[in-house]
């Protein structure tokens, strides 16, 4: 067996399945799952549709490149929401969701054959589909640790320069999972400046970037027209799971350098890759439809708006800048002790901050938080709300002054 495979950490719900697995939660209150960032909204009609006419295409093998139809919508997307203009032949290449692609383009940048070991700088907390990818590709993790000091941001000026000499790939999650915070226009230019002395490629994963409350947030195409630069050493991840609430069609894009994707797509070619033509078709309606996007975004808010004003009395907790998720700091400081009897007492789950995160540079930067996923529909989300609420004013109330 390979043997980088045992250098890989159990994944979050896998640790959180262990942790209540003992758990004996009181049976006349129903599970309300507030832990895994699944979109829970109705596919879109037109979605479902698109598939149902076109069904004939599951008779054919697909080309790994996508359709020339599928990597036009893809790019006319792109450009009307970053003001990117992509030539759909070399820059735009459709993908199995941005999991899979994040994980195969690793792979596929990754020389681990030099003397000195290659480098992943990741954000910390993170999606652990970053850290996996990075060791199984025979790199080492430098994890930037994100923290309310810093906005939830990476803080570039504290990467030593040894490091960055090793750097091969910067992975970027803007809007961040977990904590919602968007990278700015002076952070980009930064670590554009960084890739060009050093020569490691910027891998931006964008699939939270359709569900936002106010203007849309910033994303790495649009960031390089803005400091007039081109694409190069740049690859943007997106997908249709959120934005479209299809995580079952395993669709999304990557668009950017094309000598990078010229490689990627040679390696997707080898990797068996190639996403179904039923499932290319009903994508090209969905990148082609923004009123969707426009009713799930407001749904969204909708929730957020009826959920925060319960919690914050009781919880540290800010609205974010995008994303569906809640990153609030627990009242006692332990958020497994909080996650777990939570689950028990009041028979709703949250996930950990701890679980999403390393401990580095001294300090795991998810310990005292829980993320929680608004996903469900919003009189779900109220009521897990209001049992959060008493839980926590439960516990308060059997704490000595």
């Amino acid at each position: 067996m390979n043997p980088r495979l045992d250098q890989l950490h159990p994944y979050p719900f896998q640790r959180l399945a262990t942790l209540l697995a003992d758990a004996k939660p009181p049976a006349a209150l129903p599970h309300i799952s507030l832990a895994m960032g699944e979109p829970k909204h109705p596919a879109p009609q037109l979605v479902k549709d698109a598939l149902c006419a076109n069904l004939a295409g599951l008779s054919g093998y697909p080309a790994t490149q996508g359709t020339p139809a599928l990597r036009q919508a893809c790019a006319d997307w792109a450009e009307r929401r970053y003001g990117a203009k992509l030539d759909p032949a070399g820059e735009v290449l459709p993908v199995n969701g941005s999991r899979e692609a994040l994980f195969s383009l690793t792979q596929c940048l990754i020389d681990a054959g030099g003397a000195a070991k290659p480098v992943v700088v990741s954000p910390n907390p993170f999606y652990q589909i970053y850290e996996g990818a990075a060791l199984l590709a025979g790199a080492e993790l430098h994890y930037l640790n994100c923290e309310a000091t810093n906005r939830f941001q990476p803080d570039w000026d504290g990467v030593p320069a040894d490091v960055w000499r090793r750097a091969q790939l910067v992975i970027v999650c803007s809007p961040g999972n977990p904590t919602g915070a968007v990278m700015d226009l002076a952070a980009w230019d930064q670590l554009f400046a960084l890739s060009d002395r050093y020569g490691f490629v910027i891998a931006s994963d964008e699939c939270y970037s359709e569900i936002y409350f106010d203007a849309p947030p910033l994303g790495g195409l649009s960031a390089a027209r803005a400091l007039g630069r081109s694409l190069e050493r740049l690859v943007m991840l997106t997908s249709l799971s959120k934005r479209s609430n299809v995580p079952g069609m395993r669709s999304g894009f990557v668009a950017g350098d094309a000598a990078v994707l010229k490689q990627f797509l040679l390696y997707r070619t080898y990797h068996g890759s190639a996403m179904s033509l039923t499932v290319q078709a009903a994508s090209v309606a969905a990148w082609n439809d923004e009123a969707h996007v426009e009713s799930n975004r407001a749904a969204y808010a909708a929730k957020f708006a009826a959920v925060l004003p319960l919690l914050q009395p009781v919880l540290e907790v800010e609205m974010p800048e995008a994303g569906f998720y809640l990153w609030a700091r627990v009242p006692d400081g332990d958020d497994v002790a909080f996650a777990r009897a939570l689950f028990e007492q009041r028979h709703v789950t949250v996930l950990p901050g701890s679980y999403l995160a390393r401990d580095a540079h001294g300090a795991n930067p998810g310990r005292g938080y829980v993320r929680i996923a608004l996903v469900a529909g919003q009189a779900e989300c109220v009521a897990a709300a209001q049992r959060i609420v008493e839980f926590i004013q439960t516990q308060r109330a059997a704490t000595p002054a």
